[in-house]
């Protein structure tokens, strides 16, 4: 971990998973909002990264639980 790099990032959990799971009708998924390749490289990608799909799930009204 390198030091100081994460400290400007908000606080997160650590996955926007709400267990809504479901891509059947488009490559998005119905709960969290994140792609189907955001969801299989989540677990590889940067603090920096995760943090830009963060702000793109948040601001089209991600995460979601029921719906």
């Amino acid at each position: 971990m390198s030091a100081g790099s994460n400290d400007d990032l908000p606080e997160r959990p650590d996955t926007p998973c709400v267990a809504v799971c479901s891509t059947t009708f488009d490559d998005v998924c119905r709960g969290c909002g994140r792609t189907v390749v955001e969801v299989a490289h989540w677990v590889s990608m940067t603090a920096e990264q995760k943090e830009l799909v963060w702000q793109r799930i948040l601001a089209q009204g991600y995460p979601r639980r029921n719906k």
